[in-house]
């Protein structure tokens, strides 16, 4: 067995002969073992809050999605439609064309999106789970709105009498004061609203669904001008395999995206808070380390004779040092395990039961990760390994010969 570990685990095992050395080491310890478990609770909570956060966006996000490269809108050929079919990897595609418009019911308005979608939008995407009340049964002049539209509006159902209007200004050049002043500057859309859905705050604020032909003529498009193509995978090739071939047929045109380059703004924000989450903790751990040098040092200077024996036996200043190197880093590490573990312990009762509630009927979503054990148990040692490296360099021969 090697010389220094085999001392540095029977210190670890024994007590010191004064009882303020065996409380210090105590407390070092455990603040070990309670910040490691911090730290992983809170990488676990956040990891947690934001597939929950994402959950929301991935209803309307495809697993890839083509956009102008240019401008608001692209057109597709009947040739380019035929060789998307053939696409391999690709389960199914839907179009779709989006505007902002200006609602209005009665007397209260709003400004939102309206989002004209083919009857393949409901298979590539989730957006059927969404429904709150109503149906999805979109025919000509009828629509779909977010809850907070339909709050804000207080539009009804079914409404044929009074129907909910949408309003664009018309394609063209020139002012609305040089247009005829018999005409109206802007087309007008009646939709009849047919079901609600609901998923967050700001997406339920922000769409308006209806079929894409009537929302083509309501815009002046013709039928191969859209603002979106939205692709569903089968899972059979890796997605950069399938997003190749879309580049190949769509050409210069599109960009083609990912879910993350979707909402980059949102994942940039999220991992940015992570980060900062984790650097704050780290932060933490490193105070709390300061507990292991000063632990250390009082270990050196309480087995003095020891190690004057030890040297007196042949043990070089070097071996000295590993010995107290290795109790320090074999502390800082089972802190680390100990507190990872209950850490687990925890965050497995979240998962399993849902103890702590948002609301009475949401549990605070907790997500367990081995990247995050990884990540605390990594941050432990190398935190410990300098922490012990600091504190073992205090043996030199003028302490041994003291």
């Amino acid at each position: 067995m090697n010389f220094p570990f085999y001392i540095a685990k029977r210190y670890l095992r024994s007590k010191s002969s004064q009882n303020a050395v065996n409380i210090i080491n105590f407390i070092t310890f455990l603040v070990i073992v309670i910040g490691s478990a911090a730290l992983f609770i809170v990488l676990s909570a956040f990891a947690g809050l934001k597939t929950f956060s994402l959950s929301f966006t991935n209803t309307f996000d495809p697993d890839l999605k083509a956009l102008p490269a240019y401008g608001k809108h692209f057109s597709i050929t009947p040739g380019e439609e035929n060789s998307l079919q053939q696409v391999q990897g690709l389960a199914n595609y839907s179009k779709e064309l989006e505007e902002r418009v200006y609602l209005t019911f009665r007397d209260k308005s709003h400004f939102a999106y309206i989002k004209g979608i083919d009857g393949n939008y409901r298979s590539v995407t989730g957006v059927d789970s969404t429904l709150y009340f109503g149906n999805w049964g979109i025919t000509e002049y009828n629509g779909v709105v977010g809850i907070g539209i339909y709050n804000l509006l207080n539009v009804p159902l079914d409404n044929y009498q009074t129907p909910l209007t949408a309003l664009v200004p018309k394609p063209g050049k020139g002012s609305i004061s040089q247009q005829s002043f018999s005409s109206k500057p802007y087309n007008e859309l009646p939709l009849v609203v047919s079901g609600v859905y609901a998923v967050e705050e700001n997406l339920d604020k922000k769409y308006v669904f209806a079929q894409l032909p009537l929302v083509q003529t309501f815009l002046e498009k013709d039928s191969t001008q859209i603002s979106g193509i939205n692709f569903k995978l089968d899972g059979q090739l890796p997605l950069e395999d399938v997003r190749s071939q879309l580049k190949t047929i769509m050409g210069d045109k599109v960009l083609v995206l990912n879910r993350q380059e979707q909402n980059s703004t949102l994942y940039r924000m999220l991992n940015t808070e992570n980060l900062a989450t984790y650097l704050i903790f780290t932060l933490v751990l490193i105070i709390a380390l300061f507990n292991v040098v000063g632990a250390i040092i009082m270990m050196i200077l309480d087995k003095q004779q020891n190690s004057k024996t030890l040297f007196s036996l042949g043990a070089t200043i070097k071996e000295l040092r590993s010995i107290y190197f290795t109790q320090g880093l074999l502390v800082t590490t089972l802190g680390g395990f100990i507190g990872v573990l209950i850490g687990s312990l925890l965050i497995g009762s979240q998962l399993a039961f849902g103890w702590l509630k948002i609301t009475p009927s949401l549990a605070y979503p907790v997500e367990y990760n081995l990247m995050n054990v990884v990540v605390v148990l990594g941050t432990i040692v190398v935190l410990g390994f300098i922490s012990s490296k600091i504190a073992s360099s205090r043996i030199s021969k003028r302490l041994i010969a003291s």
